[in-house]
């Protein structure tokens, strides 16, 4: 029997699809990199009983990246990754997903992607048939491969889909990896070396990481651009007329509206104020319509979620993401804001109103459905829609307010326009006309369903006839003032993206996410994008030297680029050759004339002279350096103009005035507290590792001096059993109250002796565990013993005196929970309970 192997791009899409084509009644097991599972049934394929295998991948197989030797900041001259050779490497080697889809191709016959249905889904099909080739014979042969074309999981569709099978698109396809090579190589060369450049400069400057991106700094420009409106912003005042009546009582505003010139406003004011009556000279009543939105698209729903809802783009998209693959709504991204021209409404419309909260809309819709308006077909996606009933009690918070809101769009596209009438009353008084408008709900159309749209009736509701005489109670002259704009919201930027073609549906939201991420900018109330100094100092920066790098007009031109490729209509190599050679140009014009940016960031952050604390000596000078505390936190010695580079995310300080022997630094303790990571370093060895088996940024726990008593030599007791290249080593930097030892490679802590006044490994006396022995020493009323004794030497993970005053668990911040070290004994590299397979001191290559 013929297998035929069907890839998705997620474990639980998988998982829906494989229980929709097999009836509910495919088998599971797990795959053999543990992420993914594989369902399997029987059925038939091409006419043939076939056997099918449903599994997945986690997004891209692969990613692209430069070879390893350019991916050295310091070696290589941003300039050279402009040309580079770029490579394929797998996007997470830990899944094994290219060994584990061989393994699951071996035997199978066809092929069929599931993957979703846009550009990135293309490149991941050809990720995955690549990934095959070995194992499913002429893989590219369109009677090998296929490719399932969906918008919803949902029986149908799936179904639908399966019977109506095409072909993997490679011109999309690679429209993808030429968009992936020019980011990388755009923003890596730019990133690296305004990094390079500004890092250590300044004081205050608090980012470890200055980078640009093609779409990402155009974002960014849209955000200080409203920012220097403001800024620039000079109110003038101005000066309105406005008029009362009596019996009846009414506003009315001037028709002007405003003058600028207030010696022209009491002139006229001076003109009319003596009047007492006027008439009507105008009164008129129409019937006017507010039209029911069009079909919902993903810019849509991003802009209503974080003006409604004050959720991001990048929440919004994935609680969207997680609700079509329930099944409870369509494919999120698309541009689509027509509805397929056979599309049911009226099945939609019954499942919705098995919902209570939409019952009566639902009804009322049934018995009166009406077209919704014509919308555009991008020939993506059909627009956003509910295809299951949900109940408010399977949703989480934020999960319901999405799934309502597409639910009530729904409905609104396909209700009445809202109706109403609209009076318009004009009184002349001399030579000034005055107006009042009311305005009176007829019919609530669509805004019954999208009840925050709700139509608000004039309180007034005056009634005036033409001709009529009134009695003028007063004329009034006051002063205003012109307003600056306001920040960017969330939804306004989005709209910009989306007009000038910066980013896609897809992308929108992680574009901006990366500008807040990165603090280019800060979210205020109402969802407002206020620009940090770095931001508006980076963007101010790149107008002075080459404005087109912070413009969309670059970065759209190379969309319009990327679809004809995707088009067919356009050469990917020339392309790609076009591209990198303009970003290359203006990136040796950058670097040229980068002073000017520095001027700016001179004139907003302090130099390093002027900022941090006196805080350990230099080796060099024997002076004290400064101890810079804002990210990225670094030493810096202000005689030997030197800076030195720290671990962030935890605490610094002096470390017993104890000096490197290699440099005569003196050293200092990073901690993250007692349950976290923790372990002294010298600030020069950490940036300049002395030997070659030690990492940069490493800290004392790593370091293979033979004698240094703070080294690993001294106090590495064993292997780790949790990871192949880490010893777990004392550290003595939270002592007298706090011992533990840790893993100097993973996050692996092991709190020991609580309490203990002393704890000293006991050189070359190993236990048969092979792990060091110990010495620990209480003092007598603090003794922990089972019979108070003060000392008791032996191995910390075999002794039973040990045993209950050792506890196992996982760095703060780390995804597994702790656990105690004693609960059944500690599983070793050999898989034996109660003993650890860890090679003796010497023997260890870490030793």
């Amino acid at each position: 029997m013929k297998s035929v192997l069907m890839v998705a791009e997620k474990p639980s899409l998988a998982a829906s699809i494989a229980n929709i084509l097999g009836g509910g009644k495919c088998s599971q097991r797990k795959g053999s990199n543990n992420s993914c599972s594989v369902s399997e049934w029987k059925g038939t394929f091409q006419g043939e009983s076939v056997m099918f295998k449903m599994t997945s991948v986690c997004g891209h197989v692969m990613s692209c990246n430069f070879t390893v030797k350019y991916n050295s900041w310091d070696q290589i001259d941003p300039v050279e990754l402009f040309s580079c050779p770029i490579q394929k490497q797998e996007a997470n080697p830990k899944l094994r997903m290219n060994s584990f889809l061989e393994r699951e191709a071996k035997g199978c016959t066809y092929l069929v992607l599931w993957l979703d249905c846009d550009k990135e889904g293309e490149n991941i099909c050809f990720e995955v048939m690549n990934a095959v080739s070995k194992m499913i014979p002429n893989i590219y042969s369109k009677k090998v491969t296929y490719r399932a074309h969906f918008s919803a999981i949902s029986d149908k569709d799936i179904h639908k889909a399966m019977a109506t099978l095409g072909h993997p698109d490679e011109n999309q396809s690679k429209s993808v990896d030429a968009r992936q090579e020019l980011d990388l190589r755009i923003g890596c060369a730019f990133t690296r070396f305004q990094t390079r450049f500004f890092q250590g400069k300044y004081g205050d400057l608090d980012s470890s990481l200055i980078s640009y991106g093609p779409c990402q700094t155009p974002t960014l420009g849209f955000c200080v651009k409203r920012h220097d409106d403001i800024q620039t912003f000079k109110p003038e005042s101005f000066w309105c007329l406005s008029l009362q009546t009596a019996n009846p009582s009414a506003n009315f505003e001037w028709k002007r509206k405003r003058v600028f010139k207030k010696d022209i406003a009491i002139l006229l004011l001076n003109q009319i104020k003596k009047v007492k009556e006027a008439k009507i000279s105008k009164c008129v009543t129409k019937t006017e319509f507010r039209k029911r939105p069009q079909a919902l698209n993903t810019v849509e729903l991003m802009k209503a979620a974080s003006v409604g809802f004050s959720l991001s783009p990048h929440t919004t998209m994935q609680i969207a993401e997680r609700l079509y693959i329930q099944g409870y709504i369509s494919y999120p991204r698309t541009e689509t804001t027509a509805y397929p021209q056979h599309y049911d409404f009226q099945s939609t419309v019954r499942q919705l109103k098995d919902i209570p909260d939409y019952h009566t809309e639902a009804d009322n819709i049934l018995k009166n459905l009406n077209s919704p308006r014509s919308g555009k077909d991008c020939g993506d996606h059909p627009p956003i829609t509910p295809l299951k009933a949900g109940q408010r009690s399977s949703f989480d918070t934020d999960s319901w307010k999405i799934y309502d809101y597409v639910c009530r769009h729904f409905l609104g596209t396909i209700s009445k326009d809202l109706k109403y009438s609209e009076v318009t009353t004009e009184i002349v008084v001399e030579t000034e006309t005055f107006v009042n408008t009311s305005k009176c709900l007829i019919d609530p159309g669509f805004t019954s369903a999208m009840n925050w749209l709700a139509f608000k009736n004039d309180e007034t509701g005056t009634k005036f006839s033409e001709g009529q005489t009134v009695e003028i109670n007063d004329i009034k002259l006051s002063e205003h003032q012109t307003s600056p704009p306001d920040y960017l919201t969330e939804s306004d930027l989005i709209s910009l993206m989306e007009k000038h073609g910066i980013g896609t549906d897809a992308s929108i939201p992680v574009h901006i996410n990366n500008i807040s991420q990165r603090n280019y900018v800060t979210i205020g109330g109402g969802r407002k994008l206020m620009p940090t100094a770095l931001g508006i100092v980076l963007v101010h920066g790149y107008q002075k030297i080459d404005p087109e790098l912070v413009l969309p007009t670059m970065r759209s031109e190379v969309e319009k680029m990327l679809n004809l490729i995707a088009a067919g209509s356009a050469d990917f190599k020339n392309v790609l050759k076009h591209a990198v050679t303009i970003f290359k140009l203006k990136f040796q014009y950058f670097v040229q004339n980068i002073q000017n940016m520095d001027a700016l960031f001179d004139a907003k952050f302090s130099p390093l002279s002027e900022s941090g604390k006196s805080f350990s000596r230099c080796g060099k000078c024997r002076r004290y350096m400064k101890y810079i505390q804002t990210k990225p936190a670094r030493l810096y010695c202000n005689h030997c103009d030197e800076t030195y580079s720290l671990p962030n995310g935890g605490n610094i300080r002096t470390y017993k005035e104890l000096k490197c022997p290699l440099d005569e630094f003196e050293l200092v303790a990073f901690s993250n507290g007692s349950k976290g990571k923790s372990y002294p370093l010298c600030p020069y060895c950490y940036n300049h590792p002395p030997f070659t088996d030690m990492q940069k940024n490493a800290g004392c726990n790593s370091c293979t001096h033979p004698t240094c008593p703070n080294a690993l030599y001294a106090l590495g007791i064993s292997s780790c059993t949790d990871c192949t290249s880490g010893v777990l080593v004392l550290d003595k930097t939270l002592t007298p109250n706090t011992w533990k030892i840790g893993c100097n490679s993973c996050d692996v802590i092991i709190n020991i002796f609580k309490d203990a006044s002393k704890v000293s490994l006991n050189s070359g006396n190993l236990c048969e565990c092979g792990a060091q022995t110990v010495t620990v020493t209480y003092k007598q009323e603090k003794s922990r013993f089972k019979d108070n004794s003060e000392e008791k030497s032996g191995c910390i993970f075999c002794c039973e005196e040990f045993k209950h005053l050792v506890e196992k668990h996982r760095a703060v911040g780390a995804p597994h929970g702790g656990n105690n070290i004693n609960n059944g004994g500690v599983r070793g590299k050999n898989g034996i309970k109660g003993k650890r397979s860890i090679p003796k001191r010497g023997k260890n290559k870490n030793f």
